[in-house]
């Protein structure tokens, strides 16, 4: 079984946080960008995971997490991603808000496992 959440190592590391508001209207290629990004990060030294979701209304949230600021850098500065980042101010994205945070701790619960974590 697949899960949601990012397997991630014991912090410090970072986070990027990338909240959306679409445009209304079709698809118009997002759904595809959209992957190929994650596709792609994968594929970044540093990376880490990512975790992402979307509701009906068309805002949605997706985090990425990175070893270092030096990383993040990096993925910012790839080529494809500017290229894409151009396509989504010029046709996916009402508003976006992008934060970069350092992760200290973290822990978790799951019902079948118990707590993790600190």
């Amino acid at each position: 079984m697949t899960t949601p959440f990012a397997n991630l190592p014991a912090p410090p590391y970072y986070a990027v946080i990338f909240s959306s508001r679409r445009r209304d209207g079709d698809d118009d290629g997002y759904g595809a960008a959209a992957e190929r990004m994650v596709e792609l990060a994968r594929e970044q030294p540093g990376f880490l995971g990512v975790e992402s979701t979307r509701g009906a209304d068309g805002f949605g949230i997706t985090v990425s997490y990175w070893e270092s600021e030096e990383a993040i850098r990096a993925w910012r500065r790839h080529a494809e991603h500017a290229a894409t980042r151009e396509q989504g101010r010029a046709r996916w994205y009402a508003h976006f808000e992008i934060r970069v945070a350092k992760v200290e701790r973290a822990y978790g619960w799951d019902a079948g496992g118990g707590q993790h974590g600190e």
